[in-house]
């Protein structure tokens, strides 16, 4: 069974996976915090009908409380100091320990968590534990990294996945031209597919967040990393095909 991957912008991508819908990372307005996004704000069609979320962590650009109350009926599936967190803002958050699976109430679909590496920048006032997920159903596991640094436990996603990753969602860039620790630019990220062994990846986390004084920095610098990875990956990880879609444009993959 195919899988679809819709990109939203950022770090928000839509899956269908053997006929449940998830949305990673929820930024579904115009702006996070002092961040604006470039273009609109997406499409509710493309993500209203969610039956779970992946909150990978809590900074603002990928936590967004608003955006989250926009999925309201679907958990929010998080490390358990973050999923606590959650909870407290009223939503209806599921903690996943280490290990543990969350499964689908209908169709043969599940989630974990798996390693990130993304302790910079620690917020005073939410848990900063970060986590990467896999999701597995339909004969398609996909990857979802989140927001992380390079880390050698990227070498044990397809174990604790328990099956070869076929499609890596991976940030490539940021809101700056310049990436802070804790982030993966375009030859990191071609260089975790490689560990992870993606057959297909997307690169998320580039071209669509910017602060106000972005406009005094060098023109077209949102636009580079995404093609950037794509060229990183013909070098670092020739046997991973690379779709550099852009905010609403819908993939999809089918069974190895």
């Amino acid at each position: 069974m195919s899988a679809l991957v819709r990109w939203l912008g950022h770090a928000t991508t839509v899956l269908d996976v053997a006929g449940v819908r998830f949305v990673t990372d929820p930024l579904l307005r115009r702006h996070a915090g002092l961040l604006r996004r470039s273009g609109d704000a997406p499409d509710p069609a493309h993500w209203q009908g969610a039956d779970a979320v992946l909150v990978s962590h809590l900074h603002h650009d990928h936590a967004e409380t608003v955006s989250l109350r926009m999925l309201a009926g679907a958990p929010v599936l998080a490390a358990p100091s973050s999923a606590r967190w959650l909870a407290h803002q009223g939503l209806d958050a599921v903690a996943l320990a280490p290990g543990a699976w969350w499964h689908a109430p209908a169709g043969d679909v599940r989630v974990r968590t798996v390693p990130a590496d993304h302790r910079h920048r620690p917020m005073p006032h939410r848990p900063n534990a970060a986590t990467g997920f896999v999701v597995r159903g339909g004969g398609v596991t996909v990857w979802f990294a989140g927001d992380t640094g390079p880390t050698p436990a990227f070498a044990t996603v397809p174990e604790l996945a328990g099956a070869p990753v076929d499609v890596a969602l991976v940030p490539v860039g940021g809101w700056g031209p310049r990436l802070s620790g804790g982030h993966l630019g375009p030859d990191g990220a071609a260089q975790a597919c490689a560990a992870v062994g993606a057959r297909v990846a997307v690169p998320v986390h580039w071209g669509t967040l910017h602060a106000p004084a972005a406009r005094r920095l060098p023109p077209g610098w949102m636009e580079r990393a995404g093609p950037a990875f794509a060229a990183a990956a013909r070098r670092l990880a020739p046997g991973c095909r690379v779709h550099v879609l852009q905010p609403g444009e819908l993939l999809r993959v089918d069974p190895a």
